[in-house]
Protein backbone atom coordinates (compact mmCIF):
# COMPACT_ATOMS: atom_id res chain seq x y z
CA UNK A 1 0.00 0.00 0.00
CA UNK A 2 0.86 3.53 -0.53
CA UNK A 3 0.07 6.82 0.68
CA UNK A 4 -1.47 7.74 -2.38
CA UNK A 5 -4.39 4.12 -1.93
CA UNK A 6 -7.64 6.17 -1.28
CA UNK A 7 -9.12 2.82 0.39
CA UNK A 8 -7.48 -0.40 1.41
CA UNK A 9 -9.14 -3.72 1.83
CA UNK A 10 -6.87 -6.33 2.91
CA UNK A 11 -7.52 -10.07 2.23
CA UNK A 12 -5.20 -11.28 5.02
CA UNK A 13 -5.72 -10.08 8.40
CA UNK A 14 -3.28 -10.43 11.46
CA UNK A 15 -4.89 -10.37 14.99
CA UNK A 16 -1.63 -10.31 16.96
CA UNK A 17 -2.27 -9.89 21.27
CA UNK A 18 0.57 -9.32 22.69
CA UNK A 19 1.76 -9.75 26.62
CA UNK A 20 3.92 -6.81 27.81
CA UNK A 21 6.06 -6.45 30.97
CA UNK A 22 4.34 -4.88 33.32
CA UNK A 23 3.56 -0.78 33.76
CA UNK A 24 5.31 -1.11 29.69
CA UNK A 25 2.06 -0.65 27.53
CA UNK A 26 2.28 3.26 27.22
CA UNK A 27 5.34 2.71 26.24
CA UNK A 28 4.81 0.39 23.28
CA UNK A 29 1.88 2.38 22.43
CA UNK A 30 3.94 5.92 22.17
CA UNK A 31 6.97 3.95 20.18
CA UNK A 32 4.53 1.90 17.94
CA UNK A 33 2.28 5.02 16.66
CA UNK A 34 5.71 7.08 16.02
CA UNK A 35 8.19 4.65 14.14
CA UNK A 36 5.71 2.08 12.78
CA UNK A 37 2.53 3.08 11.51
CA UNK A 38 3.51 4.61 8.18
CA UNK A 39 6.93 3.05 8.00
CA UNK A 40 4.61 -0.68 7.51
CA UNK A 41 2.60 0.92 5.34
CA UNK A 42 5.46 2.31 3.10
CA UNK A 43 6.64 -1.24 3.64
CA UNK A 44 3.14 -2.74 1.39
CA UNK A 45 1.09 -3.54 4.80
CA UNK A 46 -2.34 -2.17 6.31
CA UNK A 47 -1.91 -0.54 9.87
CA UNK A 48 -5.37 -1.40 10.35
CA UNK A 49 -6.04 -0.78 13.81
CA UNK A 50 -4.08 -0.67 17.48
CA UNK A 51 -5.66 -0.92 21.22
CA UNK A 52 -5.89 -1.09 24.76
CA UNK A 53 -7.25 -4.21 26.28
CA UNK A 54 -9.36 -3.56 28.96
CA UNK A 55 -9.47 -6.57 30.70
CA UNK A 56 -5.34 -6.66 30.68
CA UNK A 57 -3.55 -3.99 31.61
CA UNK A 58 -0.68 -5.34 30.00
CA UNK A 59 -2.08 -6.59 26.98
CA UNK A 60 -1.47 -4.70 23.19
CA UNK A 61 -3.64 -5.49 20.90
CA UNK A 62 -3.54 -4.65 16.97
CA UNK A 63 -4.40 -5.80 13.49
CA UNK A 64 -2.16 -5.58 10.01
CA UNK A 65 -3.46 -6.36 6.72
CA UNK A 66 -1.91 -7.69 3.29
CA UNK A 67 -3.23 -7.58 -0.08
CA UNK A 68 -2.41 -11.28 -0.12
CA UNK A 69 0.22 -14.03 1.15
CA UNK A 70 2.70 -13.36 -1.05
CA UNK A 71 2.57 -9.43 -0.45
CA UNK A 72 2.49 -10.27 3.26
CA UNK A 73 5.78 -11.95 2.97
CA UNK A 74 7.49 -9.06 0.51
CA UNK A 75 6.22 -6.29 3.23
CA UNK A 76 7.63 -8.28 6.30
CA UNK A 77 10.23 -9.19 4.86
CA UNK A 78 10.90 -5.50 4.11
CA UNK A 79 9.83 -4.21 7.01
CA UNK A 80 11.58 -6.07 9.24
CA UNK A 81 14.82 -6.09 7.02
CA UNK A 82 14.77 -2.75 7.09
CA UNK A 83 17.00 0.42 8.88
CA UNK A 84 12.96 1.23 11.19
CA UNK A 85 13.24 -2.39 12.88
CA UNK A 86 16.80 -2.29 13.46
CA UNK A 87 16.82 1.12 15.27
CA UNK A 88 13.71 0.36 17.12
CA UNK A 89 12.90 -2.89 17.16
CA UNK A 90 15.06 -3.66 20.20
CA UNK A 91 13.07 -1.14 22.31
CA UNK A 92 10.35 -2.30 21.32
CA UNK A 93 10.93 -6.13 21.93
CA UNK A 94 12.10 -5.07 25.21
CA UNK A 95 8.24 -4.42 26.54
CA UNK A 96 7.47 -7.44 25.84
CA UNK A 97 6.93 -11.43 27.30
CA UNK A 98 5.38 -12.48 24.72
CA UNK A 99 4.45 -11.91 20.45
CA UNK A 100 3.35 -15.18 19.57
CA UNK A 101 -0.25 -15.12 20.09
CA UNK A 102 -1.43 -14.20 16.44
CA UNK A 103 -4.23 -15.49 14.29
CA UNK A 104 -3.62 -15.49 10.28
CA UNK A 105 -7.35 -14.50 9.54
CA UNK A 106 -9.32 -13.59 5.96
CA UNK A 107 -13.04 -12.21 5.03
CA UNK A 108 -15.73 -14.46 4.99
CA UNK A 109 -17.39 -14.95 1.71
CA UNK A 110 -19.05 -12.26 0.65
CA UNK A 111 -18.18 -10.32 3.35
CA UNK A 112 -15.52 -6.74 2.15
CA UNK A 113 -13.68 -7.01 5.32
CA UNK A 114 -12.09 -3.92 6.50
CA UNK A 115 -11.75 -0.80 4.99
CA UNK A 116 -8.77 1.44 5.36
CA UNK A 117 -8.17 5.09 4.15
CA UNK A 118 -4.90 6.62 5.06
CA UNK A 119 -5.59 9.97 5.27
CA UNK A 120 -8.42 9.10 7.98
CA UNK A 121 -5.75 8.37 10.29
CA UNK A 122 -5.46 10.82 13.35
CA UNK A 123 -2.13 12.50 14.11
CA UNK A 124 0.74 12.00 16.23
CA UNK A 125 -0.19 12.77 19.64
CA UNK A 126 -3.78 13.02 18.81
CA UNK A 127 -6.48 11.86 21.89
CA UNK A 128 -7.58 8.22 22.15
CA UNK A 129 -11.27 8.54 20.37
CA UNK A 130 -14.16 7.48 22.66
CA UNK A 131 -15.08 4.64 21.14
CA UNK A 132 -15.54 1.27 22.59
CA UNK A 133 -14.72 -1.59 20.15
CA UNK A 134 -15.16 -5.45 20.82
CA UNK A 135 -13.92 -8.80 19.20
CA UNK A 136 -15.26 -11.85 19.18
CA UNK A 137 -13.55 -14.92 18.50
CA UNK A 138 -15.19 -18.72 18.53
CA UNK A 139 -13.17 -21.76 17.95
CA UNK A 140 -14.08 -24.87 15.90
CA UNK A 141 -12.38 -27.89 15.64
CA UNK A 142 -9.79 -28.16 13.02
CA UNK A 143 -11.22 -29.00 9.50
CA UNK A 144 -14.78 -28.87 10.39
CA UNK A 145 -16.80 -26.34 8.35
CA UNK A 146 -20.24 -26.23 10.71
CA UNK A 147 -19.29 -23.64 13.21
CA UNK A 148 -18.39 -21.22 11.03
CA UNK A 149 -21.26 -21.80 8.55
CA UNK A 150 -23.59 -21.36 11.40
CA UNK A 151 -21.95 -17.66 12.33
CA UNK A 152 -21.88 -16.13 9.19
CA UNK A 153 -24.93 -17.84 7.63
CA UNK A 154 -27.24 -17.42 10.74
CA UNK A 155 -25.65 -15.46 13.52
CA UNK A 156 -23.92 -12.58 11.50
CA UNK A 157 -27.14 -11.44 9.47
CA UNK A 158 -28.93 -11.13 13.33
CA UNK A 159 -25.92 -9.55 14.31
CA UNK A 160 -26.69 -6.93 11.17
CA UNK A 161 -30.15 -6.42 12.20
CA UNK A 162 -30.00 -5.66 15.96
CA UNK A 163 -27.01 -3.35 16.01
CA UNK A 164 -24.35 -1.49 13.70
CA UNK A 165 -22.37 -3.37 11.65
CA UNK A 166 -19.68 -4.76 11.94
CA UNK A 167 -16.24 -3.62 10.71
CA UNK A 168 -15.20 -6.89 9.49
CA UNK A 169 -16.48 -10.46 9.82
CA UNK A 170 -13.14 -13.11 9.39
CA UNK A 171 -12.52 -16.67 9.26
CA UNK A 172 -9.06 -18.55 9.36
CA UNK A 173 -6.55 -18.24 6.49
CA UNK A 174 -5.72 -21.92 5.88
CA UNK A 175 -2.51 -20.60 3.76
CA UNK A 176 0.78 -21.60 5.03
CA UNK A 177 2.75 -19.13 6.50
CA UNK A 178 4.88 -17.57 5.02
CA UNK A 179 7.35 -15.45 6.66
CA UNK A 180 8.27 -18.27 9.87
CA UNK A 181 10.33 -15.30 11.65
CA UNK A 182 7.54 -14.51 12.97
CA UNK A 183 4.69 -17.50 14.41
CA UNK A 184 0.81 -17.10 13.76
CA UNK A 185 -1.31 -19.93 15.78
CA UNK A 186 -1.64 -23.14 13.23
CA UNK A 187 -4.36 -25.47 12.56
CA UNK A 188 -6.86 -23.15 13.83
CA UNK A 189 -10.42 -23.01 12.37
CA UNK A 190 -12.24 -19.87 13.91
CA UNK A 191 -14.77 -16.76 12.77
CA UNK A 192 -14.29 -13.17 14.14
CA UNK A 193 -16.39 -10.54 14.32
CA UNK A 194 -15.41 -6.78 15.28
CA UNK A 195 -17.69 -4.22 15.71
CA UNK A 196 -16.99 -0.27 16.78
CA UNK A 197 -19.64 1.31 19.22
CA UNK A 198 -20.27 4.46 21.21
CA UNK A 199 -19.76 3.37 24.43
CA UNK A 200 -19.47 -0.32 26.39
CA UNK A 201 -23.16 0.24 27.84
CA UNK A 202 -24.43 0.36 23.80
CA UNK A 203 -22.33 -2.83 23.40
CA UNK A 204 -24.09 -4.82 26.11
CA UNK A 205 -27.24 -4.00 25.03
CA UNK A 206 -26.41 -5.11 21.44
CA UNK A 207 -25.22 -7.95 23.04
CA UNK A 208 -28.51 -8.83 25.19
CA UNK A 209 -31.07 -7.84 22.07
CA UNK A 210 -28.96 -10.52 20.33
CA UNK A 211 -29.27 -12.98 22.82
CA UNK A 212 -32.92 -12.62 23.31
CA UNK A 213 -33.71 -12.76 19.43
CA UNK A 214 -35.85 -15.23 18.74
CA UNK A 215 -33.68 -17.70 15.89
CA UNK A 216 -30.28 -16.88 17.46
CA UNK A 217 -31.39 -17.64 21.64
CA UNK A 218 -33.10 -20.85 20.16
CA UNK A 219 -30.97 -22.40 17.33
CA UNK A 220 -28.05 -20.11 16.18
CA UNK A 221 -26.10 -19.79 19.58
CA UNK A 222 -26.94 -22.96 21.13
CA UNK A 223 -25.72 -24.55 17.56
CA UNK A 224 -22.63 -22.41 17.49
CA UNK A 225 -21.70 -23.72 21.23
CA UNK A 226 -21.81 -27.30 20.23
CA UNK A 227 -19.96 -27.08 17.68
CA UNK A 228 -16.98 -24.86 19.57
CA UNK A 229 -14.18 -26.83 21.09
CA UNK A 230 -14.00 -23.82 23.81
CA UNK A 231 -16.16 -20.63 25.13
CA UNK A 232 -15.56 -17.72 22.57
CA UNK A 233 -12.68 -15.16 23.60
CA UNK A 234 -14.10 -11.24 23.68
CA UNK A 235 -11.88 -8.92 23.46
CA UNK A 236 -13.05 -5.48 25.20
CA UNK A 237 -10.88 -2.80 23.46
CA UNK A 238 -9.96 0.54 23.51
CA UNK A 239 -8.57 2.19 20.60
CA UNK A 240 -5.50 4.05 20.73
CA UNK A 241 -4.66 8.00 19.41
CA UNK A 242 -3.86 6.83 15.78
CA UNK A 243 -6.28 3.85 15.26
CA UNK A 244 -8.00 4.19 12.17
CA UNK A 245 -10.65 1.37 13.19
CA UNK A 246 -12.37 3.14 15.91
Amino acid sequence: MTPTDPVGRPAVIELRQYTLRPGRREELIELFDQEFVETQEEAGMFVLGQFRDLDAPDRFVWLRGFRDMAARHRALTAFYDGPVWAKHGPQANATMIDSDDVLLLRPLPEEDGFALSPSERPRVGAPAPDRFVSATVWSFPPGRPDGVALFRDGLLPVLHTTGPAPLAALTTETAHNTFPRLPVRSRENVAAVFTSYPDESTYRQHLADVQAHPLARDELLPGIEREQTAAPRILRLAPTGRSVLS
